[in-house]
């Protein structure tokens, strides 16, 4: 079960709001406004683990960077072979 609704007002500009209602589909501007605040709520709290995360551990590396997406493409290809496989 979802959570209560509260009705709120907002202010933002005139194309965006544009671009949003024009972008909402079925589940209307409010859902829609809804998803994209909870996702950048979603990037704020990543954001501070990261910092936690690095004022413990030091910053991570351009080179730890490439290497953990270049394990996680080949995750995702050996994933993507095996759906094929079994198709």
């Amino acid at each position: 079960m979802s959570e209560p609704s509260g009705k709120y007002s907002i202010t933002m500009p005139r194309d965006i709001a544009a671009a949003a209602r024009s972008r909402s589909g079925p589940s209307g501007f409010s859902a829609y406004v809804a998803a994209a605040v909870a996702r950048q709520i979603e990037r704020d709290n990543l954001n501070e683990l990261i910092e936690v995360a690095e004022a413990e551990h030091g910053p991570i590396t351009d080179d730890e960077i490439q290497a953990l997406r270049a394990r996680l493409h080949q995750a995702r290809q050996e994933q993507n072979h095996g759906e094929t496989s079994a198709a």
